[in-house]
């Protein structure tokens, strides 16, 4: 797969260099940038598998769009979740004798099985409970109070905290999703939700260091008032 996408990054580069960059897309299907990992996620109303490939029309939200994968046991009515693609204009499919205005080549498409996970990942922190627990902050970095307090001016800043991990999901969207509480809180901003590539476990006391984002959209009405993303991530001694 990973293979495909790489040739058709190449096919792609060549052909919109000859396309029409005055063609203007449908109002009814979803603008996307050329090429993206913008988590998406919506329905399958309609599948056709030609030549080694499902093209699948996906409804995401009010819009309608086509996505190209390698072949994939999805029907209609399910759901489907996609984050690495690239968009093509005036696609020509030889085996289906058909153009599509513009279609999205996606490179890690996962069907209504991942539903649940994505959800379990997205549920709003608030839902877990908190935790009797009194964890010092380190020397240079700043309590969970005190980032859901100063979201503003942390913003796209790097940020330390420790805590304890409370929920740990992993490699959902490419990545490790952990909570973690120190008994620390602005209003219900109690539970802190990081992204990372190194792995720990529930109840480990852990020092991360990461970027701040604030409003994160994930797509799909799942939304973070505050979020650590890409952090590095350090044990410590119960």
């Amino acid at each position: 797969m990973k293979l495909f996408f790489y040739l058709l990054i190449i096919t792609i580069t060549l052909i919109l260099a000859c396309g029409n960059d005055d063609e203007k897309s449908n109002e009814n299907t979803k603008n996307f940038d050329n090429a993206g990992l913008t988590p998406h996620y919506g329905e399958v109303i309609e599948k056709i598998d030609a030549a080694n490939y499902s093209y699948l029309q996906i409804k995401e939200d009010s819009k309608t769009y086509w996505i190209a994968v390698s072949s994939m046991d999805i029907n209609s009515g399910e759901q489907i979740f996609f984050s690495n693609y690239m968009e093509m204009k005036n696609f020509k499919s030889e085996s289906l004798g058909r153009t599509f205005e513009s279609i999205v080549f996606v490179n890690n498409a996962r069907n209504s099985s991942s539903k649940s996970n994505l959800q379990n990942v997205h549920s709003n922190s608030r839902s877990l409970n908190k935790e009797s627990i009194n964890i010092e902050p380190v020397s240079d970095g700043k309590t969970i109070g005190q980032i859901y307090s100063e979201r503003e001016s942390l913003k796209n800043s790097i940020v330390k905290v420790n805590g304890k991990v409370v929920k740990f999901n992993n490699q959902i969207m490419n990545r490790n999703w952990i909570h973690i509480q120190d008994g620390t809180a602005d209003n219900d901003g109690y539970d802190l939700i990081i992204t990372s590539s190194d792995v720990v476990s529930v109840g480990d006391i852990i020092v991360a260091e990461g970027t701040l984002a604030v409003d994160k959209d994930f797509g799909a009405g799942y939304r973070y008032s505050v979020i650590i993303e890409n952090a590095k991530l350090t044990k410590e001694l119960l």
